[in-house]
């Protein structure tokens, strides 16, 4: 079954290029739309590299996630900071043992990460941690998501309230069934089905997630059911997280390819 690694391989030869292009000197000025040629940094040289996670902080530094082992020509892995400049943060810690497919920025600066990895700076976390602003990881006392997800995570989203919505290939999140979707409370606990029962979940990866303002959740991916009901690859979750009716909210056929962002 294919995964976000099998996607992201197939878009690495145009990221190679566009890193190319940024390094290049400026031609003329620059003008709305033009490339920002003052925005320059390289990853790891030699071998695979993709980046598939970007989130920028309040402050204008952005947060990558991938797989790579340097950025800059500082050891980085799989995620990394840039300040406003491209430049590497050193003072950013984090690193993980497996690829970092989606990362999410809370109000509070702290870093929601999804992935395909099994620690975090060297302590244990399945597909899922969390890290406090200077990139140390949160300590299970307060974010504590216990056994994590069985399978990669490759989407996630914070809601205004603080709850987590996880998108992915995972069947199981703390050893409990969740097909490809799952909420998680404030304090990475997984959320009951009392409030939050995607029933059978996905039929198939869940490669996007996104939070409406009004609470209701779009998916995107390769599924082409969510609670048995037939939904190609788009759908809408209502904020319990039920399948929304066609009445409300209708896809038609939906879409012939993976949708991934």
């Amino acid at each position: 079954m294919k995964t976000i690694r099998h996607y992201a391989q197939t878009l690495a030869l145009s990221l190679l290029a566009l890193l190319t292009l940024a390094a290049a000197p400026p031609l003329r000025a620059q003008v709305a739309g033009t490339l920002d040629t003052t925005f320059s940094t390289a990853l790891s040289s030699g071998g695979f590299f993709y980046v598939t996670a970007t989130a920028v902080q309040p402050d204008g530094t952005t947060i990558i996630g991938g797989s790579f082992t340097t950025v800059g020509g500082a050891a980085h892995a799989n995620i990394a900071r840039l300040n406003a400049d491209g430049s590497v943060d050193a003072t950013f810690t984090a690193s993980t043992n497996g690829d970092v497919n989606c990362v999410a920025v809370q109000a509070d600066g702290k870093l929601v990460l999804g992935g395909l990895f099994t620690t975090v700076n060297g302590a244990a976390r399945n597909g899922i941690a969390r890290l406090n602003g200077d990139g140390s990881l949160e300590s299970t006392a307060t974010f504590n998501p216990g056994t994590g997800a069985n399978n990669e995570v490759t989407s996630v989203a914070v809601q205004a309230d603080g709850k987590i919505v996880l998108g992915g290939q995972f069947t199981t999140v703390n050893g409990t069934t969740r097909n490809r979707i799952a909420r998680l409370n404030g304090d990475g606990s997984l959320e009951s089905t009392a409030t939050f029962n995607p029933g059978t979940g996905a039929n198939d990866f869940v490669g996007s997630v996104a939070v409406q303002a009004d609470g209701k959740i779009v998916l995107g991916g390769f599924f082409t059911t969510v609670n048995g009901t037939a939904r190609n690859r788009i759908a809408r979750l209502n904020g319990d997280g039920s399948l929304e009716s066609t009445a409300t909210f209708n896809p038609g056929t939906g879409a012939n390819s993976f949708v991934f962002c």
